[in-house]
């Protein structure tokens, strides 16, 4: 079976046009900020990386990854590099599966945006959920190692590594709610009457229990690399949306794939399935795992944390595919986000009204 990620999103690419830059300067800069570093340097571009282009930067010796704000009108808080560069950093002195940084240079003659590098991290990406490629016995193992690292990750002590500066403390929800309302009313480029109505609701109907860890917000299985032989979890990747904020955000919002209706996702979706079959776990079991993982009894308010969360979900695609109105999206295949703005719309209203709005 041909994975469909993998065909759009895999893999590299020669630069494009809008995305190119000084070649020469970037490897002037390289040769004297990163260690070991030894031209003569060929840049390609990863096909995925739709926010911040992400670039293969390969030498004889090894390959690096560069990532780098995109060119143009950005939103405003979005494309944050350099907080990426720090949580990354962080984390890897505590051994989180994240790959080794080497410079942050928010000089901006040198390739047009500031911009990061880091080490590429061989293994395998993987895009399908349903994990067609593996046998069956070796699918429950890339579950289970999926959320004991998100656990580790929640479970860290982010003021040890010096984070407790990023990101305030507290309210996570109130700012994360206002702030995609905004960033999705800033890219509509449609009227969509249950977004609307979240945007109403959402606010007045927090959880009360607050809670603060470092939060990945983009976690899920295609933006991590995977070991190439063994069910681990080498690297995670894409941290631009990472910042302090509630573990159950984030760990919900992974949740979405067993929720995500088939429309509204660009790979398949867990819901549905049949998860004895396939080896996989289930919603309930895969939260059971996460609150072992956590030392938590259980998790309430689930409905309102999947309606949440498909409220996020929509905003940050409308984000994409206003980037698309403006010029700025890099990835060929960002003006298809607007047909599941929807679908993730109306599946988060449905959850809030058994979550009880009217």
């Amino acid at each position: 079976m041909k994975d469909e990620g993998v065909e759009k999103f895999g893999g590299t690419k020669d630069v494009a046009d809008s995305h190119k830059f000084n070649e020469q300067n970037l490897e002037d800069y390289m040769a004297a900020h990163v260690e070991g570093f030894e031209g003569p340097l060929e840049v390609r571009q990863f096909k995925g990386g739709q926010s911040n282009p992400t670039y293969q930067l390969v030498t004889p010796n090894k390959k690096y990854v560069m990532r780098r704000k995109p060119p143009g009108k950005l939103l405003p808080s979005a494309h944050a590099v350099d907080r990426e560069y720090k949580v990354i950093t962080a984390l890897g002195s505590i051994d989180f599966p994240v790959p080794r940084t080497y410079c942050l240079c928010e000089d901006e003659s040198v390739v047009g945006t500031m911009f990061y590098i880091m080490d590429m991290v061989e293994g395998r990406i993987l895009w399908d959920p349903l994990l067609p490629d593996l046998p069956k016995e070796g699918r429950r193992p890339i579950f289970e190692a999926k959320i004991q690292t998100l656990a580790y990750l929640h479970n860290a002590d982010y003021k040890t590594i010096g984070l407790g500066d990023f990101g305030k403390e507290g309210e996570y929800f109130e700012r994360q709610i206002s702030r995609w309302t905004k960033q999705y009313q800033l890219s509509e480029t449609q009227e969509i009457t249950s977004m609307n109505k979240l945007i109403g609701w959402l606010p007045g109907n927090i959880p009360s229990n607050d809670e603060v860890s470092i939060v990945h917000g983009d976690y899920r299985l295609d933006n991590m690399v995977l070991h190439q032989d063994k069910p681990e979890v080498a690297a995670v990747l894409d941290w631009e949306l990472s910042t302090l904020g509630h573990p159950l955000g984030d760990f919900t919002y992974h949740l979405m794939q067993w929720y995500m209706p088939s429309e509204a996702g660009s790979t398949n979706t867990l819901k549905d399935c049949d998860f004895g079959v396939l080896n996989i776990p289930d919603a309930a079991e895969y939260t059971r795992l996460y609150c072992e993982a956590t030392q938590r009894d259980s998790i309430e308010n689930m409905d309102f944390y999947i309606a949440y969360n498909m409220f996020r979900l929509a905003g940050i695609l409308q984000g994409i595919v206003g980037r698309v109105r403006d010029g700025t999206a890099s990835n060929a295949h960002a003006a298809a986000m607007e047909d599941r703005v929807k679908p993730l719309s109306d599946m988060g209203w449905e959850y809030a009204l058994r979550a009880g709005a009217v």
